[in-house]
């Protein structure tokens, strides 16, 4: 079990993707991708002292934050962070949980309040094991697959070479805007992100 280090002040940033190098470039892991990059830029060390979640405890715009990402394949995601927020006493709604979505369109980004899971296995998954969908969410579009390409192999396939130069670019303002979400709150974040092209 892991000592408990959550405050009522803090949030749950939660990634998702597949654990492993196989996946780590791939559309489905840009939710891992951007949890590796906000600790990186708040200088949070992740580690795996627990047994299925890496996660890392620090401060983002003066807010303390766990960031997590689980170590189970993405359908199963639920299981191991329902059981480390219960370890944490953390509720649902300090969850923000972030992750790729095909029906938008590479590069936008939408922030929601809560809802169903959108046909995404990982979040529902997670709506499963948590007994509701009331948490945020980033969703980070990376497009539907082109032609005959089934959507399994799309979301498991890596950025074409001409998405690339964007990448970086989506993956920074996801990273601010989970920022503006610890920082002014999900409905500001809504209103900056959601319109906003990429």
């Amino acid at each position: 079990m892991v000592e408990t280090v959550w405050s009522p002040a803090s949030r749950l940033v939660v990634g998702l993707g597949n654990p492993g190098r196989r996946y780590a470039a791939t559309r489905h892991n840009i939710g891992f991708r951007v949890v590796t990059a906000l600790a990186a830029s708040a200088n949070i060390q992740m580690c795996q002292d627990d047994r299925d979640v890496r996660w890392g405890l620090g401060r983002i715009s003066g807010r303390k934050v766990i960031l997590a990402q689980p170590m189970a394949y993405m359908n199963r995601s639920g299981p191991p962070i329902a059981r480390f927020m219960q370890e944490q006493q953390i509720g649902r709604e300090a969850l923000l949980v972030v992750h790729d979505d095909i029906d938008l369109a590479f590069g936008r980004l939408k922030i929601k309040e809560k809802g169903g899971d959108g046909g995404h296995r990982g979040v529902r998954s997670l709506v499963d094991a948590l007994g509701g969908g009331d948490f945020g969410r980033l969703r980070i579009g990376i497009g539907r697959p082109p032609g005959d390409i089934e959507v399994v192999a799309h979301v498991l396939s890596e950025f074409q070479i001409d998405e690339i130069p964007a990448l970086s670019s989506l993956i920074d303002r996801a990273c601010e805007a989970v920022t503006t979400v610890l920082a002014e709150g999900i409905r500001t974040a809504m209103n900056r992100f959601n319109m906003r092209e990429p």
